[in-house]
Parts: structure tokens; sequence; C-alpha cells
């Protein structure tokens, strides 16, 4: 029988089917591509709306009280992973455009579909929820200054704070308004109370659909550049393969439990990719070209280990402490 539950088992295949059939698509007609692009934002904003109606917003105040797991977040996000970033650009050194999308992706944690994986991924939301605001205002104030560090004074002057708000209010504020709307209708009518049910079989087709059309609006740009772009894609592969390592690490120095840890690591291992392509295509002329397609690169890369963070995060790298029972 099919069951919300036989399809969250499921999840990982439907992913995989989701990502293909966009590549199979976008390959097959640019001018489809640049169709499913607009729907892109909207479709997260939906999918983010879904899975905040199923967190207790109550226990938000819980998490906003936790200055060990904060401290934490903080230190990897804004200190190690930079460092981590500096390193991999030392191996694998770029030419300046590509090295500008590189530095804008990775320097910035997301701020958005973080939160559904961190779900999917068995950690803990609320935290994730609860942090926005601060990894919103600290990237924007880091940014700047780790671009002129590891590139110069021109690479720090392409930082807008136009595309992190507007990500920040329609992709967080407004679907967590119509959450808490759905929420109090519950209290008040039956009709809340089916809508409500309804949502908790949202986030997996959605996130399908995200999938979807985040790769058919985007591999076009990858392929077209690929003869540029293939040199970052080791860089992508070893950051998504070290930075769980590293928040792990940082789990464990901090006492941070199961569920706060694999939090702790899908922030660390998720980046601002769809925030900041904005950025890149502002820069001029061919700059903006091969800064997009980077940026898209780490998106097309980064999709894929999610899925595979999402199988073996708490199944392999944090799984929970089970009790000894005498």
């Amino acid at each position: 029988m099919f069951s919300r539950e036989s399809l969250e088992k499921n999840q990982i295949s439907v992913y995989a089917v989701a990502l293909i059939f966009g590549g199979i698509v976008g390959l097959a007609s640019p001018r489809i591509s640049s169709f499913l692009e607009p729907f892109v934002t909207f479709v997260i904003a939906v999918l983010l709306f879904s899975m905040f109606c199923q967190i207790p917003f109550l226990k938000l105040k819980e998490a906003l009280s936790d200055r060990r797991f904060t401290g934490a977040l903080l230190l990897v996000n804004f200190i190690l992973i930079p460092l981590l970033v500096l390193l991999l650009i030392k191996v694998f050194p770029q030419p300046s455009p590509v090295l500008i999308g590189v530095c804008l992706v990775l320097l910035t944690p997301c701020i958005d579909y973080v939160i559904v994986f961190t779900q999917l991924g068995k950690g803990n939301e609320k935290l994730i929820l609860a942090s926005t605001p601060v990894l919103f205002v600290v990237q924007m104030i880091t940014l700047p200054i780790y671009l002129w560090l590891f590139i110069g004074t021109e690479a720090s002057q392409v930082v807008r704070i136009g595309p992190f708000v507007e990500a920040f209010i329609y992709l967080i504020i407004v679907p967590l308004l119509f959450a808490l709307a759905i929420q109090f209708l519950t209290r008040k009518t039956d009709c809340g109370v089916t809508a409500l049910n309804f949502t908790a079989w949202l986030p997996v087709p959605l996130m399908a659909l995200v999938l979807f059309l985040v790769i058919g609006s985007q591999i076009d740009r990858v392929v077209k550049e690929f003869s540029i772009i293939i040199a970052v894609i080791p860089i992508y592969i070893l950051f998504h393969i070290i930075s769980p390592v590293i928040s792990r690490v940082i789990s464990s120095f901090f006492r941070i439990g199961p569920s706060d840890g694999r939090a702790l690591i899908f922030s660390a291992g998720t980046r601002n990719s769809l925030v900041v392509l904005p950025l890149a295509l502002t820069l001029p002329g061919e700059l903006a070209t091969i800064a997009a397609s980077v940026i898209v690169t780490q998106t097309v890369v980064e999709l894929i280990a999610e899925l595979l963070y999402i199988k073996f995060i708490p199944s392999f790298i944090y799984r929970d402490v089970k009790v000894k029972t005498n």
C-alpha cells in the first residue's frame, strides 16, 4: 500500500530519477531550460512552507538559546570552512573568473533548502531554521572580507546585499508566515487540520521537483563551459568529503548530540548557490558567464552530495547513540 512512510523510505530513488530526468530535459532543449529557471525559487519557497508546517514553532525558543550549537556553527562556517576553501584553491589554483565563482559559493552557508536536507537527513532542522538570521548576517559581513583576502579588492566589490535580503524574505519569512497561519487554523477548524496533514506529504515530491528544475534549468550552462569548469570539480568533491569530517570533529569537541551534530554537518556542506548566482551575473561580460557556470557546477555536485549525505550521515557519520539495557 502506498503511504507517506513508503514515499519517504524510497526518497533517494525518487530524487535520483528527478536528477536524471532534469538532466535529459535540460540538455534536450535550451529553450526548455530557460523556461524552467523562473520556477526554481517559487518551488523552493513552497517546499520550505511544507516543511515549516511540520515544525512545532514553540520549540524554536529552545533552539535559539542553544549557545553551544551556535558557537560550533559559527566556528565551522566562518573560520574552518574558509580555511578549507583557502587550502583547496591553493592546491588547485584557478584563473580569476573561476576563482570568484568558487569563493562566492563555497564561502556562503545556505539559508534555505539546507533546512529541508537537514530534516531528510535526520538532523535538527529547528536549530538550522533558528540559525538562519545569524548565518544571513554573518555571511554578509564576512564574504567581502574573505573575497578580499583570497582574491583581491576587485572580487570583494561584487557583493551586493539585495539578493541575500530577497532570499531571506521570500524563502524564509514568507513561507514561515504561511506555515504559522496553517498551524493557527488547526486550533480553530477541521480544515486547518486537513491542510496540515496534506502538507506532510509534500516535502519528498517537492524536493524531487526542485532537483528536476535546478538541473533542468542549469545543466546547459555547465555543458557549454565544461572545458573551463572541469578543473573546479575536484575542489567541490573534496569540499563535500572533508566538510562533514570537520563538522563531526567539532561536534565531538563541543559535545553536541547526534541530531544537532547532523544539523551542523548539513550546514557546513550546503552552500548558498542559488542566492550568490545573481551576484556572479552582475559581473562584466565573459567574467559573469564563467563565474555563473562555476557556481551552477557546484549546485550540481552539491545536489548529488546531499543525496549521499541523507543516506550516510545518519547511518555512518553520526549515528544515534544506542542505550545499553541490562
